[in-house]
């Protein structure tokens, strides 16, 4: 008996359910980009070179999308990010092609990067593209600041494992074909 990665069983599954359009309210959306802002001008900070590329880049408009969602963010003078006006004519657009979440979440969750469809700027792209290769975030420095060095680095490791685990899960999830698995 042939079996398939259950993944492929859920994401057909939702792709078939009769949800209505659901919309979250506008002001869930606005304080949820403003703490996105946030994150990344945090991890941002920590990297001299990202402030100094992006400082070069200012009152640039990159906007984000997948589905339905869209995110439009301007490079500030101090070389992080802002939002950018409702009315701000971006000089880059990237455009998540992957429509279904689980395949996205799977792809992520595998390392690789989302395809990502890329209109406008070709210098703006390459800052852009720079930030994404070198850019990471230190969480487990942060979390020593709040409990310590050590059990940071405890919580780090077994987040580490986890995530280990689940790559490799979601990996051979992905490679199994329903023509291969046998039982």
């Amino acid at each position: 008996m042939a079996t398939q990665s259950p993944f492929l069983l859920l994401d057909g599954f939702l792709k078939n359910l009769p949800l209505p359009d659901l919309q979250p309210p506008a002001w869930a959306i606005e304080e949820t980009q403003r703490r996105i802002v946030l994150l990344l001008n945090h991890i941002l900070g920590q990297e001299k070179e990202a402030t100094g590329r992006l400082a070069r880049q200012k009152s640039r408009v990159v906007q984000l999308q997948w589905r339905a969602f869209s995110m439009s963010l301007v490079a500030t003078p101090a070389g992080l990010l802002d939002q950018a006006s409702a009315d701000a004519k971006a000089d880059l657009v990237l455009v998540m092609t992957e429509e279904s979440p689980l395949a996205l979440a799977q792809t992520l969750l595998q390392g690789n990067r989302p395809a990502v469809r890329i209109a406008g700027d070709v210098q703006l792209a390459a800052e852009v593209n720079w930030l994404a290769d070198h850019v990471r975030w230190d969480l487990e420095e942060d979390l020593a600041r709040v409990i310590g060095d050590v059990p940071a680095h405890t919580l780090a490791e077994g987040a580490r494992a986890m995530a280990k685990a689940l790559r490799q899960f979601v990996g051979s999830a992905a490679t199994a074909s329903p023509a291969k698995a046998q039982t």
